[in-house]
């Protein structure tokens, strides 16, 4: 039996843009990516903490060092700049794996989104 768990998790960092007419995505500072495990193009759920929406979306690479957490796309109308959210990904894998799978949660500066 498989089951699903969190695999990585950026908690608690604040938008920086959206981008409506974007085509759609949430683009994430590469260095938020590496520390939490995150690839391109991996599926994420954005949790927003102002307003208690959810949605899932993909995952762009963002510029290294740039602490930015940009919703693109129609997902754009379910933050505004200075939402904190939530990122979490998770991944399938057998029951006894999953007991003692460690996932990737990291815990940036949400004011500026760096890993301080």
């Amino acid at each position: 039996m498989n089951i699903e768990v969190v695999k990585s998790k950026i908690h608690r960092v604040s938008i920086t843009a959206s981008d409506l007419n974007y085509i759609g995505s949430i683009t994430i500072d590469e260095d938020l990516m590496d520390a939490s495990n995150l690839i391109e193009g991996e599926k994420v759920h954005i949790v927003n903490i102002n307003n208690g929406e959810r949605f899932i979306t993909y995952v762009i690479k963002g510029e290294r060092k740039s602490g930015d957490i940009i919703v693109n796309g129609p997902a754009a109308r379910k933050v505004a700049k200075g939402d904190i959210i939530i990122i979490i990904a998770f991944a399938s894998m057998e029951f006894e794996e999953a007991k003692n799978f460690k996932p990737s949660i990291i815990f940036p500066n949400e004011t500026n989104n760096t890993l301080s």
